[in-house]
């Protein structure tokens, strides 16, 4: 496998909620909400028609860096 292989491959690596929250540290109810109110990456379904779900994880650590970024503009701007 190439290096550009491998690194498409991991950025499209799905991981399930427990991931997410550890990564994230927040519930299941308001990653959920969140969601739907779509200020958080949208789950994948694993199967058609299936309830199990997991997320993009390249995605879920972008929103996390846009929360880091959006703090440190709240710190500049304060400072």
């Amino acid at each position: 496998m190439s290096y550009r292989q491998n690194q498409a491959s991991h950025c499209n690596r799905l991981i399930r909620l427990r991931e997410v929250r550890e990564l994230t540290g927040l519930s299941r109810s308001y990653l959920y909400s969140l969601s739907a109110k779509g200020l958080f990456p949208k789950s994948v379904p694993l199967v058609p028609g299936g309830s199990s779900r997991a997320w993009v994880e390249a995605e879920v650590l972008e929103y996390l860096q846009q929360r880091i970024a959006e703090r440190d503009q709240e710190v500049n701007a304060n400072a």
